[in-house]
């Protein structure tokens, strides 16, 4: 079995034909090539300098700033929206009023917390007291209906000054809250509650 078999040295004596080696064939190769012309100094003094720094980041996309959407009033309009309420908002510039449903904000929204909630978007872009702000909303109740003013003013702002849309994204205002109330199944007392156990 072993007579059969035949190097590459046996096989070009048999044909008379010699065998080249992969690395005569890279020899071989490597004297074919022109031989190595020397730079100028000033080539080889370009080459030696540091190449300058490339981005790995890859192409940079500007974001596009966005129109300024306004009525034929001169206001920015938006809706929000928070569990079952819904806020229409009309905004303008102005000396801070906020009237909602026709009532000042502290008449409406007696609890301080929540006019706290309505004007955070006007104290994170440092615009307290420059714009009015006329909404009408119904639904749910007045935690709800805040968290809806509060969506829509936010978005009314964006559209008045496109150039706070980043700060605002970026805090979760333009984000509708979609947590509602977890809906009550039937065996149940609510939504997971069991019904008191009774032993007679």
């Amino acid at each position: 079995m072993a007579d059969k078999k035949k190097s590459l040295a046996d096989l070009g004596a048999l044909t008379s034909e010699p065998v080249e080696t992969p690395a005569a064939v890279e020899e071989t190769t490597a004297t074919a090539e022109a031989p190595e012309v020397e730079a100028p100094a000033e080539a080889a003094a370009d080459v030696s300098e540091a190449p300058a720094p490339v981005s790995t980041q890859g192409p940079q996309i500007q974001a596009v700033l966005r129109e300024q959407q306004l009525d034929k009033h001169g206001r920015a309009y938006a809706t929000g929206r928070r569990k079952d309420a819904v806020a229409r908002v009309w905004l303008k510039p102005g000396s801070g009023k906020i009237v909602i449903n026709e009532r000042d904000q502290e008449v409406y929204f007696a609890r301080p917390s929540l006019r706290l909630v309505i004007n955070q978007p006007f104290g994170l872009t440092d615009r307290v007291g420059q714009y009015d702000i006329i909404a009408t909303v119904k639904g749910g109740g007045l935690s709800g209906q805040a968290g809806a003013v509060l969506h829509g003013i936010a978005q009314a702002l964006t559209r008045y000054e496109p150039q706070l849309r980043t700060t605002v994204k970026r805090a979760g205002f333009l984000t509708r809250d979609s947590r509602v109330v977890e809906r009550k199944k039937y065996g149940r007392a609510k939504a997971r509650r069991s019904f008191q156990f009774s032993k007679r």
